[in-house]
């Protein structure tokens, strides 16, 4: 083949290639567009008129006294809401009712029950017996005290049925008590509240993460199954916010307070079936998911995780220690 040939040749493809190129690019913008716009839609304009007691009179919050199940009891009373909690304290339930009622004016109910149990159903369904809900959070959860290898968790055969029946029983048989007569009114919201640990699997909080992915999995798929009946089911999936069981104490940007936290995660209901809840929490689920290879993610958290178990352990024996000091004193 000559020169001239090749110059041919080239000269023939030029034409084609630069459709291609175009088309290419053209499409690349069209998707960055779409994009920007739905991100101005989620996390700007938001969907905050979608949540009021026109879906129903009561919300029922699981998980109620504390941190983001408290936030969300407080959020939707604030949107007119009656609100039903449960949880395991009765005593905390009683302050955060009297709280809800004065502050909101909202009328109440309060079930206490541990979800550790799998007897306490047939208790739950009595006490919302008669009740329009409109909207259901599924927010009851249990996690580590700290991270740890699975066959060195302290009393491993009671941990697992423990955190099995908290974090993923308490959605499948809250959702089935509730449901029902959602699906009968065609209208309604059910919240699960997973975590962004079930996004992939977390060494040394593997049985956590776990059962967070059971939750993203079971409220999508349920999703698919009731959204043409009017029914939303979202899967919620935070990082890190400041509450009890996270252990963080003071809020960032990455790091928000439970009210904020819910305050944005209410506006993307309607909006995504599955969602990380807040803006800054979106880009990192964004990075983690699709930038950065899941191997890489793994390890990452592995080593993250195994410092902080070797931290603590570090500073239990400096306790053990010093509790022993002060026996052998006395």
């Amino acid at each position: 083949m000559t020169w001239a040939d090749l110059e041919d040749m080239l000269h023939w493809a030029e034409v084609p290639l630069f459709w291609v190129g175009t088309f290419t690019v053209a499409a690349l913008l069209l998707w960055l567009l779409y994009r920007l716009l739905s991100g101005f839609r989620i996390w700007v304009l938001g969907n905050g008129q979608l949540l009021s007691p026109k879906l129903g009179k009561w919300a029922v919050v699981t998980g109620a006294t504390d941190g983001i199940g408290k936030s969300y009891a407080e959020e939707l009373a604030h949107r007119g809401f009656a609100i039903a909690l449960i949880s395991r304290s009765q005593d905390k339930l009683d302050d955060v009712a009297r709280s809800l009622e004065k502050h909101f004016g909202v009328e109440t109910k309060t079930i206490a029950v541990d979800f550790g149990k799998t007897d306490i159903y047939a208790t739950i369904e009595a006490a919302l017996a008669g009740l329009e809900i409109g909207v259901l959070v599924n927010n009851v959860g249990v996690s580590y005290p700290y991270p740890e290898y699975y066959l060195h968790i302290p009393d491993l055969e009671n941990f697992i049925t423990n955190m099995i029946n908290v974090n993923m029983t308490s959605v499948c048989q809250m959702t089935r008590l509730v449901l029902p007569r959602m699906a009968e009114r065609s209208k309604g919201v059910i919240l699960n509240i997973s975590s962004a640990s079930g996004m992939y699997p977390v060494p040394l909080l593997t049985v956590y993460s776990a059962t967070k992915a059971f939750v993203d999995f079971f409220s999508r798929g349920l999703q698919e199954e009731y959204r043409r009946q009017g029914i939303i089911i979202q899967s919620v999936l935070p990082f890190f916010v400041v509450t009890k069981m996270t252990r963080i104490r003071k809020p960032t940007l990455d790091k928000p307070t439970p009210e904020r936290y819910v305050a944005a995660e209410l506006n993307t209901v309607g909006l995504q079936s599955q969602t990380n809840g807040y803006f800054p929490h979106a880009v990192m689920g964004w990075v983690t998911t699709r930038l950065v290879p899941i191997s890489l993610v793994i390890f990452l958290g592995a080593r993250m995780n195994r410092l902080q178990r070797t931290g603590y352990l570090h500073r239990r024996k400096l306790r053990e220690k010093r509790n022993g000091a002060s026996l052998k004193l006395e």
